[in-house]
């Protein structure tokens, strides 16, 4: 039986030394041009998304020639406030790794722009996708959706890092993967169990009552709040707080009024009540969420988290581990010792985003030939029955 090398790359993010320089971030500084190209390793192509003071482009990784997404922030654009929430947003995507949210690849930091390499997504937002179902999903793909998202959180909250800024914009569909990831940490940030934190943020439709008064609040319940958001546009097809102007869509979330079609079942009506609800102190936790009756039918369907597919979950044997590390060697990426170092110091560069990104391809490999496999090994279906005979006009 061959040994496994772990992936897990859960760390500091700490830059190479000798390969750059440092800023006040901490990350690691490369030499980008602004003819399509980052560095010389990502090649940028089109725009996908765009944001105050971001633009998401769809790159190709030149080495692997593995599709990322690239989120670049213009620093010149930033005042201090931003650039504390940009610091929160790499220090938590590093963080949270997990296989409901959307990977930090690399983290490449110039004098004036940030780029942070992300896993791509291929199937849209969760938005666009609840806004062509007019009357919401069907319950059983919005159990599927919802329950991802309900991992994502969880895991988030047992690192004490929560998101904030919890929408159906933000999470993505990786429909090769039969599943949902969450993205877009820029609101995030880590909290001590019992602090209250104070900083108002987030979309008015999705924000909790105790975020848009002001006041200081409860970090794990303003997420759940916006969970309870979630949950319902998955069903209803639309917000539950949505009016003609932000001042009237305001009142009806502080007086915590919204109706539910009757299409809705009882068992996701309540489930939905019990996280909308005005009172932090009142909304369900994400414990008993993740165990509701209504949540966990069908869960014995859904593989357990840590066999989603996700590298930092899974293992790669020596033998695979060692053609990737030759495979890099021998393009000049990094010295095998460099490579090692970078990996057991779980940097976010160059050479690590080049390693996983091989070490994903492999692992896709290795999945669509066991599934082939299993393919195969199924008996063919039964011949299908002959029609029956015409009666013969002649008897």
């Amino acid at each position: 039986m061959q040994k496994t090398v772990g992936l897990t790359r859960v760390g500091s993010g700490r830059a190479s030394a000798g390969r750059g320089q440092r800023n006040n971030f901490g990350f690691h500084l490369s030499n980008v041009s602004y003819d399509g190209k980052i560095a010389g390793l990502y090649d940028l192509e089109e725009t996908l998304g765009r944001g105050h003071f971001a633009v998401v482009k769809l790159a190709r990784h030149v080495f692997t020639g593995e599709k990322v997404a690239v989120k670049v922030i213009d620093k010149t654009k930033l005042d201090e406030i931003s650039r504390a929430h940009l610091f929160q947003e790499v220090r938590c995507m590093k963080l949270v790794q997990h296989p409901n949210v959307v990977r930090l690849y690399e983290v490449i930091d110039t004098q004036t722009k940030l780029y942070l390499i992300l896993e791509l997504g291929d199937g849209g937002d969760l938005y666009d996708y609840i806004m062509r179902h007019e009357n919401g999903l069907d319950q059983e793909s919005a159990r599927h959706y919802f329950r991802q998202v309900v991992h994502a959180i969880s895991y988030c909250h047992q690192l004490h890092v929560v998101h904030r800024d919890l929408k159906p914009e933000n999470v993505v569909f990786f429909e090769k993967l039969g599943m949902v990831k969450l993205t877009d940490f820029g609101f995030s940030n880590k909290y001590n169990p019992g602090q209250k934190l104070e900083t108002s943020c987030g979309s008015l439709a999705y924000s909790a009552p105790e975020i848009l008064l002001g006041d200081s609040y409860d970090a794990p319940a303003v997420d759940i709040w916006s969970l309870g958001v979630i949950l319902y546009m998955l069903v209803c097809g639309h917000p539950p707080f949505q009016e003609a102007n932000d001042s009237e869509t305001l009142t009806m979330i502080m007086d915590c009024k919204y109706t539910v079609p009757p299409h809705v079942s009882e068992g996701c009506r309540r489930l939905i009540g019990r996280m909308l609800q005005r009172d932090p102190a009142n909304r369900a936790t994400l414990e008993e969420i993740a165990n509701d009756p209504w949540l966990q039918d069908g869960a014995a369907a859904l593989p357990p988290a840590h066999y989603l597919p996700l590298v930092s979950r899974e293992h790669l044997t020596e033998d695979d581990h060692a053609i990737i590390l030759q495979k890099m060697v021998n393009g000049n990426i990094a010295t095998k010792e460099e490579i090692l170092d970078a990996l057991d110091k779980d940097e976010y560069n160059n050479i690590t985003a080049t390693y996983f990104l091989l070490a994903e391809r492999k692992l896709r490999a290795q999945r669509q030939e066991q599934a082939q496999m299993i393919s195969r090994r199924q008996p063919p279906p039964p011949p299908a029955p002959p029609p029956p005979l015409e009666p013969d006009p002649k008897v």
